[in-house]
């Protein structure tokens, strides 16, 4: 697909496009599981649920809707684990840190939304300490209304000083997709995350698809390459 527009930023979901969390949520699910005296389960099947957060995580892993008394109660304790653990394994993919010093070399901002609870989000990247730094962290509390509404690539916009149109939005799940071409940004569908096995990715319909994170920033090179050829192309005609 060929799109030529300004790129001024790039925005990350965070769970399963910018950093590989699921290790973490596979210590601790299986942790609540032993202190509730049940079977563990399988790294795999955790990791395709961790996008879909602490309820999705509970409602797999005990096998129990939201409207079960216990559901709350299990569900807090699940997120008290995971903030004693919630940097121990987490790391960017592979080839992020490296997309992000390119992105900085070449003046572009990047930043966060995510539909992770700031305290999480927070704790993590303190952890972490990833450089360069984001411009722009946007969760759940940040907005009116959370992903797929585009919300957060408006604020993402306020925060860096550019257009929606101008931002690149990368995330792992449909609602990561539907938020970004709600607003008009290009979107990245991250294959490498955490999807299910029965998800149909083609069917999000994202403007551009990787399989490993070290293949973002050929796209976004090659998007900024046709703005500038475009906008060299515009000057000469001017000049005639």
């Amino acid at each position: 697909m060929s799109i030529c527009k300004k790129i001024r930023a790039v925005m990350f979901d965070l769970d399963g496009t910018l950093l590989d969390t699921a290790p973490d949520f596979v210590v601790v699910v299986n942790q609540l599981l032993t202190e509730l005296e049940r079977a563990h389960l399988p790294e795999e099947i955790i990791r395709a649920t961790v996008s879909n957060g602490s309820r999705a995580l509970i409602t797999l892993a005990l096998e129990m809707d939201e409207t079960h008394g216990d559901f709350e109660k299990h569900r807090l304790r699940l997120l008290e684990l995971y903030t004693q653990h919630i940097a121990v394994f987490t790391r960017p993919f592979p080839g992020i840190n490296e997309l992000l010093n390119n992105l900085h070399e070449r003046g572009i901002a990047w930043g966060i939304a995510t539909n992770k609870p700031h305290l999480y989000t927070h704790l993590l990247l303190d952890a972490l300490q990833i450089q360069p730094p984001p411009v722009s962290i946007i969760c759940p509390e940040d907005v009116k209304e959370r992903k797929p509404h585009p919300e957060s690539m408006h604020l993402a916009s306020q925060h860096i000083g550019c257009t929606p149109e101008e931002i690149v939005y990368v995330g792992d799940h449909q609602r990561d997709i539907e938020c970004g071409k709600a607003a008009g940004s290009i979107t990245i569908a991250a294959a490498y995350g955490y999807i299910g096995a029965e998800e149909d990715i083609s069917l999000w319909e994202a403007d551009y698809r990787v399989e490993h994170a070290s293949e973002i920033w050929p796209i976004i090179d090659n998007l900024l390459c046709a703005s500038d050829t475009q906008s060299s192309s515009l000057e000469k005609a001017q000049l005639l």
